[in-house]
């Protein structure tokens, strides 16, 4: 497996280099080695072929990353398709956003479509994905919540369009070979193929209906299209279909790697869940978008004392620049109390995870914020929303609307400069009232007890020792001539608590001992003033 990975990565940087991917490519025979990086072909069961692309997709991330085997799974790399369909929160059976949860009858039709943004709703809230060893039932819901799930969680989706003048052709090439098996629709209809070629032509009006995975491809191959080329696509559909379960599909078919929302869809980094919790208010992730905005944040209470080491968000434009920050306080209509900031940039549209360069630490009640700026491309979020999804079914009943919910001062949206509650946003239609933006926190439980976290903001004249972790604590500092130094303890909420120091000293290196038994649990700063000169701060996070 190693090799194979070296030479895949090998094979990409060369493409990269000399600009033109090789003219036919197949994720089942990769390197001199001939490495397999697709799984199995499944048997769907329903209209359940969209989970079946998406984790079709995922597995072949895991092998080619390594990562399921870096777990000591046995066997090919195995999701489970069925507990997606049951615990996607589109439909009849279960929504969480509706105060009747269960059967609740509004919604799709289980088992009778879906497709890759609700795919990617359902990882974001890090409901998924489990094995199919853990959660493989059709006729009934396997639990939506077991501690014996092991899940596993792509850090990015992204959305590509080859073009209808096939510009991204190679774009599409590139990321099969980097990432594997990438996930598409087409609109499936025997009118539609010739032998194993499927080929819907511009001009026909019908919308997609099913959910395949790209695998390869050859630039040669004649199908019924007006030019050469084609896909190798793997099906859901059983060996005994098409190819042992494969067929083609021409680069000038109508929707595949061209429609909007399902055209082409990659699940990439592929590894074991590594965040406890999701905080977020968009249960539905990205039903639409904001475009005239570029600035928004999410308010949060802590469920637990917990760190947040991620952010995730969405993207819908190209090359986005990001910055996200994050915040004690909204007072007054502004945000304050910063407590980190981290940019970036992202290439490609769709679904992001950002680790943080650290972790900010909150207790269970605490109020959190989190803000997001992206250069261009707007804001996507959730809402009461038609879901056109695969086999059509929603376009012709009324089942195709999923409801939303939301409350007053959970979304907030700059326009003009001023903070406006997104609540209040005027949507069309009934579905005011119903948006929350696409950014969730992700933290993971901290259960240190005593003092949890040391940071200082200048660093080089505060410093603590020798254990942090412990309700006694050794502070030095050192001052470069004689002064007057005071050193204050302050809560978060900019109230003194205590004066550990205040008079002259000489210069050099000075230590003071310091009990903080008798403080409560909570953030504080202590604040270090040389001749009333603002010096230093020092965040103290303390856990009983």
């Amino acid at each position: 497996m190693k090799n194979s990975i070296v030479y895949l990565l090998f094979c990409l940087s060369s493409i990269l280099t000399y600009g033109q991917p090789p003219e036919t490519f197949d994720l089942r025979y990769v390197g001199a080695e001939g490495d397999n990086y697709v799984t199995s072909v499944k048997s769907q069961m329903g209209g359940t072929c969209w989970a079946f692309g998406s984790m079709a997709a995922m597995e072949s991330n895991l092998l080619i990353t390594g990562n399921w085997n870096a777990q000591n799974e046995t066997g090919e790399p195995d999701l489970a398709e069925y507990h997606l369909d049951w615990w996607n929160g589109y439909n009849e059976y279960f929504n969480q956003d509706l105060e009747e949860a269960y059967n609740n009858g509004q919604g799709l039709q289980t088992h009778q479509g879906g497709d890759y943004r609700m795919t990617t709703a359902y990882i974001s809230r890090l409901e998924g994905t489990v094995r199919e060893i853990d959660a493989d039932s059709y006729d009934e819901p396997s639990e939506r919540y077991h501690p014996n799930h092991k899940k596993y969680y792509p850090k990015s989706v992204e959305w590509y369009n080859a073009g209808e003048d096939l510009s991204n052709l190679d774009l599409i090439k590139y990321k099969i070979m980097e990432h594997g098996v990438m996930a598409v629709c087409l609109s499936y209809s025997n009118d539609f193929m010739s032998g194993v070629n499927h080929y819907q032509p511009s001009w026909d009006n019908t919308e997609p209906n099913h959910s395949v995975s790209i695998i390869g491809w050859n630039d040669n191959r004649e199908t019924q299209a007006p030019g050469p080329g084609a896909w190798l696509v793997k099906n859901s559909w059983g060996e005994n279909w098409g190819m042992a379960g494969y067929f083609w599909i021409s680069y000038y078919d109508k929707h595949a790697c061209k429609n909007p929302e399902m055209g082409a869809i990659s699940f990439i980094d592929v590894d074991i869940l590594d965040y406890d919790t999701a905080y977020y208010h968009d249960y539905h992730g990205w039903r639409d978008t904001l475009t005239n905005v570029t600035e928004a944040f999410n308010a949060f209470e802590a469920n637990e004392d917990e760190d947040v080491v991620a952010v995730s968000f969405f993207t819908a434009g190209e090359d986005v620049a990001f910055q996200v920050k994050i915040f004690g306080q909204y007072n007054n209509g502004e945000l304050v109390d910063e407590r980190l900031s981290h940019t970036g940039s992202i290439e490609h549209s769709g679904f992001h995870t950002i680790d943080l360069p650290d972790y900010v630490t909150f207790l269970t009640g605490e109020k959190f914020y989190v803000y997001l700026e992206l250069s261009h491309g707007g804001h996507p979020y959730d809402r009461t929303s038609f879901v056109p999804v695969l086999l059509g079914k929603a376009a012709t009943n009324s089942k195709g609307i999923v409801p939303s919910t939301t409350k007053e001062e959970q979304s907030y949206y700059r326009e003009n400069g001023e903070w406006l509650d997104f609540f209040h946003f005027d949507e069309p239609g009934d579905y005011q009232g119903t948006g929350s933006f696409c950014i969730k926190a992700l933290a993971q439980h901290n259960h240190i007890m005593g003092i949890q976290s040391v940071d200082s903001k200048e660093g080089g004249f505060l410093n603590f020792a020798p254990n942090p972790f412990t309700s006694f604590a050794s502070i030095t500092y050192e001052i470069p001539e004689a002064s007057k130094v005071e050193i204050e303890v302050y809560s978060i909420n900019g109230q003194m608590v205590e004066i550990l120091k205040s008079e002259n000293h000489m210069s050099g290196a000075h230590e003071i001992s310091w009990n903080n038994n008798t403080l409560t649990s909570g953030v504080y700063f202590l604040n270090m003033k040389i001749d009333d000169q603002f010096y230093d701060q020092m965040k103290i996070v303390k856990v009983d």
